[in-house]
């Protein structure tokens, strides 16, 4: 069984109408992205924090996997899939994926500060004063600017085993996710979907031009 890599970002979920990262100006939902995703924007102003992934996290409840996330999961029939999602959303889960790995956190999920392992799911919004068992505050599942990003040495140890690589809705300038797809071995194919493609075509790289929904469908048939 051929093993296919997929790299997903936020182009994947807009079509769920899940909003994108942030805009060109760097705000996220008008806010200052370093006010709402970093340690020191918790530590100034947690309030404010929680009240952000809040309203995330109820946005997220009310849409649902599109297209895109479906045709991903229904590969599994024929091709070893392993989804890299640069995405917090739960929708690859959702639509049927099975092998899902998530490297900036998960926002149905809630951690302790004071212990990383300490991980629960979460569905309700999440304030000042919400405590592990130990009594330490709680805070969101997200990996913010200035954080390590745990999963990064698994997901180069996936991309070492691509035979095939997939790369949706991420424009690859955000590190170390972007370096991933320098990992897979010499000469995989690779496939690029975004309706406005940072990156121009090579020997072993297919541009497809197109959101992630027509894209996958487009990709599928190129099989």
């Amino acid at each position: 069984m051929k093993h296919i890599v997929v790299l997903t970002g936020a182009g994947i979920s807009a079509e769920s109408g899940l909003k994108t990262f942030r805009d060109a100006n760097g705000l996220w939902e008008g806010h200052n992205v370093m006010d709402v995703a970093s340690p020191e924007g918790f530590k100034a102003n947690p309030e404010l924090v929680f009240d952000f992934y809040n309203q995330r996290r109820r946005q997220l409840l009310t849409v649902k996997p599109n297209a895109a996330h479906f045709d991903l999961a229904a590969l599994e029939s024929t091709y070893k899939v392993t989804i890299i999602t640069q995405n917090v959303d739960d929708l690859h889960e959702r639509a049927g994926s099975s092998n899902v790995y998530h490297l900036h956190g998960e926002l149905l999920k809630v951690r302790s500060i004071k212990n990383e392992a300490v991980v629960k799911p979460w569905t309700a919004d999440l304030n000042l004063g919400d405590l592990d068992k130990n009594g330490h505050q709680l805070r969101p599942h997200i990996v913010w600017f200035g954080e390590a990003v745990p999963m990064i040495d698994k997901a180069i140890e996936i991309c070492n085993t691509a035979d095939i690589l997939l790369i949706i809705g991420t424009s690859m300038q955000v590190y170390p996710a972007a370096s991933l797809m320098h990992y897979v071995p010499e000469n995989t194919a690779t496939y690029f979907i975004d309706p406005k493609p940072s990156i121009g075509e090579s020997k072993n790289l297919t541009v497809i031009e197109a959101t992630a929904t027509k894209g996958v469908k487009q990709f599928i048939n190129l099989l």
